[in-house]
């Protein structure tokens, strides 16, 4: 996990949105211990966690609204510890995001800067597109097909229209980009079994 996880995430009238707090101290409690990630560590060969990922592109895939307090005052949250986790496989890169806050895009250029510039053979997790721009789609889509994406199993917050664009944009089909559900599943080898959802 990166540091600012468990940072206050505040509205305007400084009430804290961060639930994990709680969860915190509960686990804490029970001797649990959190690793803090700040850099790309190999947790296990060829399976990588990012750390924070860097932000070249302009992408802006987090929900407005909420701010961090820094020693500079108080700037907006746009998830600064987005992490991912990257498998280096032998037919390409698989990307595990949780809600892809600092942009997929982002996400899939930094995965290549960490494990060599290898296709993307698949894309697994949210993408934070639901509410996206029929031209940042267009834009996300474009880079995904250049880095040679092959699989796309886009959960929650990717959003089911953002998910149709992106299948047709990046040439992939109903059998190799889908509405992720509960049970479904990415496997080297074998693809996407989307269970019932997209049969």
């Amino acid at each position: 996990m990166a540091a600012h996880i468990f940072e206050p995430r505040l509205d305007e009238s400084r009430v804290d949105y961060n639930s994990l707090q709680p969860i915190k101290a509960q686990y804490l409690a029970t001797g649990g211990v959190f690793v803090l990630h700040d850099k790309p560590t190999e947790l296990f060969p060829g399976v990588w966690v990012t750390g924070p990922v860097p932000r070249p592109n302009p992408e802006r895939n987090w929900t407005p609204g909420l701010s961090l307090v820094t020693a500079g005052g108080r700037v907006e949250d746009n998830l600064p510890e987005d992490s991912a986790l990257v498998f280096n496989t032998d037919h390409g890169i698989v990307i595990l995001t949780g809600c892809g806050h600092a942009g997929i895009v982002n996400i899939a250029e930094y995965a290549r800067a960490i494990v060599g510039e290898k296709p993307l053979l698949a894309v697994v997790g949210g993408l934070h597109l639901y509410a996206a721009s029929d031209q940042t789609i267009a834009w996300t889509a474009a880079k995904l097909r250049a880095y040679g994406l092959e699989n796309l199993l886009a959960a929650h917050c990717t959003g089911i229209e953002a998910t149709y664009r992106l299948r047709e944009l990046t040439g992939l089909t109903r059998k190799t980009a889908v509405v992720s559900a509960v049970g479904s599943s990415f496997t080297l080898g074998h693809g996407i079994d989307p269970r019932m959802l997209a049969q």
